[in-house]
C-alpha cells in the first residue's frame, strides 16, 4: 500500500471512529437521563404512596420500612452507573479531541480549525473547558450523578433519623443524627465522583 492510499485509509478510519465516539457520547447522555428519570419517578411514586398510607397510622411505619431501603439501594445503583457514564463520556470526548488534533495537524494548514484540540494536549480539564465546562471544583456538583447523590443522602439521613426515633431517641437527637448522616453520605458520594474525575486526568 503506497503512502497516499495509507493516508486515505487512516482518514476514513478516523472519520468512522469520530462518528462512533460521538454516537457513544450521545448514548451515555441518553442513558444518564433515562436512569435519573426512572429513579426520580420511583421516588415520586413512593411519596404519593406515603400520602395514601399516612391517614392510617399503623401502615406508615411498615410502608417506610419497605420503601426507604428500596429507594436507597436503587439510588446508590443509579448513582454508581451515572458516575460510570460520566467517565465513559469524558473518555470519548478525550479520544475525539485526539482525532481533531490529527485533523488540525494534517489538513488545517494556516487555518485555526480544530486548534483547541491541539492546545488541550489531552488534558481533560482543558478539553472540558473547550465544550463549556469550566474546570472548577464545584463543577462536580452540577453533574447528574451529584444530583442523584444528594437525593440518596437525604434518603439515608431520613432513614437514620427514623431509626433513631423508633429506638426511643429524642426528636432533637434524631434530627441532628439524620442531618449528620446525610452530610456524610453526600460527602462520600462527592468523593467518589472526584476520584473518578482524577482517574481521568491521570
Amino acid at each position: 500500500m503506497d503512502e497516499d492510499a495509507r493516508e486515505q485509509a487512516l482518514l476514513t478510519a478516523l472519520t468512522t471512529e469520530h462518528f462512533v465516539l460521538q454516537t457513544s457520547r450521545s448514548a451515555t447522555i441518553t442513558e444518564s437521563v433515562g436512569r435519573a428519570t426512572v429513579f426520580l419517578s420511583l421516588l415520586s411514586a413512593a411519596l404519593i404512596g406515603l400520602g395514601f398510607v399516612s391517614s392510617s397510622g399503623h401502615l406508615t411505619k411498615p410502608y417506610l420500612g419497605a420503601i426507604l431501603p428500596t429507594l436507597v439501594i436503587t439510588g446508590l445503583l443509579t448513582f454508581g452507573r451515572l458516575v460510570q457514564n460520566m467517565v465513559e463520556n469524558s473518555l470519548d470526548l478525550k479520544r475525539i479531541q485526539r482525532i481533531r488534533a490529527y485533523y488540525h495537524r494534517q489538513f488545517a494548514g494556516e487555518h485555526d480549525f480544530f486548534a483547541d484540540a491541539v492546545a488541550s494536549g489531552g488534558d481533560v480539564r482543558v478539553i472540558a473547558a473547550a465544550v463549556g465546562n469550566r474546570p472548577v471544583r464545584w463543577q462536580l456538583l452540577l453533574t447528574t450523578a451529584a444530583m442523584v447523590g444528594a437525593v440518596n443522602a437525604l434518603l439515608i439521613g431520613l432513614g437514620a433519623a427514623l431509626v433513631t426515633g423508633l429506638a426511643g431517641g429524642a426528636l432533637a437527637l434524631a434530627i441532628a443524627l439524620g442531618v449528620a448522616v446525610a452530610l456524610i453520605a453526600f460527602a462520600a458520594q462527592l468523593l467518589h465522583i472526584k476520584r473518578a474525575s482524577l482517574w481521568l486526568s491521570s
